[in-house]
């Protein structure tokens, strides 16, 4: 079994799971919009069954796809946790170079000659 990451390094089982993000699918449906076997596109979705991003219900003789709310939590919680820790060194940053800028405009006025000064040192 695969963990959700795993199944979400695919290029297709990303493709399905943006697909199913948006409305709930059959299996044929899914594997008409690939150009893979419907075989194959049976297996992508087992994979991201198994790995709890995807849950499949019967509806008569078809079997209906959706996104399962709390796969995909996880996955967006690892998300929201790396924006975060980014999110707080990016603004640390800003304000360290903000600080720099500041401290560089500061000290160019206190050490740049003045017009005056100039004129004093020449007489």
């Amino acid at each position: 079994m695969q963990t959700a990451w795993e199944a979400l390094g695919d290029q297709t089982r990303r493709e399905i799971v943006q697909l199913l993000s948006r409305e709930e699918l059959t299996a044929g449906e899914i594997a008409g919009r690939f150009e893979i076997s419907r075989p194959g596109v049976s297996r992508h979705l087992r994979v991201l069954r198994e790995a709890g991003l995807v849950t499949a219900r019967a509806d008569a003789q078809r079997r209906v796809y959706s996104l399962d709310p709390a796969g995909i939590h996880g996955v967006e919680q690892w998300c929201a946790e790396v924006v975060g820790f980014w999110s707080q060194r990016l603004d640390a940053l800003g304000t360290e170079l903000a600080r720099g800028r500041s401290t560089r405009g500061r000290h160019r006025r206190t050490t740049e000659p003045t017009a005056q000064s100039t004129q004093e040192d020449s007489a």
